[in-house]
């Protein structure tokens, strides 16, 4: 059935967008590009004047051009640049300097040589609930609403933009409630089911469609008088003892949080095939991009901001609360959107790695050329591939010629609360990421928080000696904070540690009804 029912979704989907394409004089307007993602890299190369790039290394430690994992070799340029050093070399000592003068300078460079630029004009974002259930988690009473935000397409109709996203919000305390964007796969969480009397309704209804399909049919359920072709599942045990490993959303929900699950590809795809359409296309109007113009972490988080739009005008969620989550690639975008929207309140990063929180001048597990010279460069802005070129019309250049560094992006989210998080890579939460390296970068971004009057790590910002504390120590009295856990690529096992951390600084209790 279920399988029948997504079928049918897809053709009835399928069959609408061609209609729609069908009534769309498309003369009207610049011509959609459909580049391959090496076609695309290629022409963003010969913008740049770049003939070839370097080859990032592999991940195999098997393979001859294996990734460095000796620390002695991990930092060719060990000095990074100051976050309170303004461009002139002017230190900055008050808070008044760093949000007026060495922010923006912060800013900028990340706009223009990393993550890209997001257009001063981006279309206007429609939200519709197209489920509203209550439902019951484990045995928190919530309502849950399916989200389509659809992205006014009226100047360049010829890419469609639709933003899925569950919003699922806990009954049973008293709000307004803080709310966790997640980057991830939207479903609503227990989907709630009709009572007997529906449920009889509907299996008369079934039965009578399936006779009259196949009027054979009928002597079958003559035969099993009491048969249900469609049953109830497995409703919530209230008498049974609660589970002992609740997932992050049910102890979200259970500490009087509510979540939003966003899925980035609605927003723009994760692949450079994409750049001509999704969010950065349609604004773009189906052209490929410029070397400033934005990458898909900054797509993703500009989704993850039209979420927040929504949330503003939501009277259960306290707009003033709500954070931002992801993991691995998503743990990068979500580093991202807190630094950039102000709005946010709160972080949790996990497992970023490169172009998260993970220093670009080390060279420890991916490098630059991992993201600039794969089919990960569409994270990115275009510019970022000058820092892989291996021959071009400027020479070469590498992580340690960025003018910015990740200390910089933790150092932009503060002082709002960020929770970095790492697994070990006994348990899969590979070297690749580079632990220390992410620990380097928030021990340097450490300075800020202070500046700013909130507390970093708790130890000193010589991010060159310090070491990573031993994995499950949490440095978590300040407003930044890490802690690295004993499982794999996820941040699960510290949501545990994160909730009443976030509670603590966001000055939110559950309050129950």
């Amino acid at each position: 059935m279920k399988k029948i029912s997504f079928l049918i979704t897809l053709l009835t989907f399928v069959f609408t967008a061609m209609a729609q394409l069908a009534t769309i004089d498309s003369s009207k307007y610049p011509h959609l590009t459909n580049f391959t993602a090496q076609q695309d890299q290629a022409q963003m190369m010969q913008q740049l004047g770049i003939k070839k790039l370097r080859p990032g290394p592999s991940g195999n430690p098997k393979d001859l051009n294996h990734a460095n994992e000796d620390e002695a070799l991990a930092n060719p340029c060990p000095q990074l640049p100051d976050a309170l050093t303004t461009k002139k070399g002017k230190k900055v000592t008050t808070p008044e300097q760093w949000w007026k003068q060495r922010r923006p300078e912060i800013v900028q460079d990340f706009e223009t040589e990393m993550y890209g630029r997001i257009p001063s004009k981006t279309p206007k974002v429609t939200w519709t609930a197209k489920i509203t259930d209550h439902e019951f988690v484990v045995r928190t009473p919530v309502i849950a609403r399916q989200m389509v935000g659809h992205v006014d397409n009226s100047e360049y109709p010829l890419i469609d933009v639709n933003i899925n996203m569950t919003l699922v919000l806990p009954m049973n305390v008293k709000g307004p409630v803080p709310v966790l964007i997640m980057f991830g796969f939207p479903s609503l969480p227990a989907p709630a089911q009709p009572n007997p009397a529906d449920m009889e309704k509907i299996n008369t209804t079934f039965k009578a469609m399936m006779i009259q399909q196949n009027p054979d049919m009928k002597a079958v359920f003559d035969r099993y008088p009491a048969y249900a072709p469609i049953t109830r599942l497995a409703g919530p045990n209230f008498f049974a003892p609660p589970p002992t490993d609740l997932s992050p959303t049910e102890q979200l929900l259970a500490a009087g949080w509510g979540y939003c699950v966003l899925e980035p590809n609605s927003v723009q795809a994760d692949n450079g095939a994409g750049l001509t359409k999704g969010i950065i296309g349609l604004v773009n109007k189906g052209q490929p991009r410029k070397p400033d113009d934005w990458g898909a972490l900054r797509a993703w988080g500009w989704g993850a901001s039209r979420a927040l739009d929504y949330l503003e005008t939501d009277t259960l969620v306290d707009a003033k609360k709500v954070g931002i989550e992801g993991v691995s690639r998503y743990g990068k975008a979500a580093l991202v959107t807190m630094a950039f929207d102000q709005r946010f309140a709160v972080v949790l990063v996990g497992s970023s790695g490169k172009g998260g929180a993970t220093l670009q001048r080390r060279v420890f597990g991916e490098a630059v050329e991992s993201l600039a010279g794969s089919g990960e460069y569409h994270w990115l802005a275009g510019n970022y591939l000058k820092y892989a070129a291996a021959e071009s019309s400027f020479g070469g250049k590498t992580g340690c010629d960025l003018p910015i560094d990740s200390h910089e992006l933790i150092a932009l989210c503060a002082p709002r609360p960020v929770f970095i998080s790492y697994g070990i890579p006994e348990k899969g939460d590979a070297k690749w990421l580079d632990q220390n390296g992410s620990y380097k970068a928030t021990i340097a971004a450490g300075t800020v928080f202070k500046l700013l009057g909130v507390k970093d790590l708790g130890i000193s910002n010589d991010y060159i000696i310090e070491k990573m504390p031993p994995v499950l120590t949490g440095l978590l009295d300040g407003e930044l904070a890490w802690r690295q856990h004993d499982g794999g690529h996820t941040d699960a096992p510290n949501f545990q540690y994160f909730i009443p951390w976030a509670g603590k600084f966001l000055k939110y209790e559950r309050r129950p009804k």
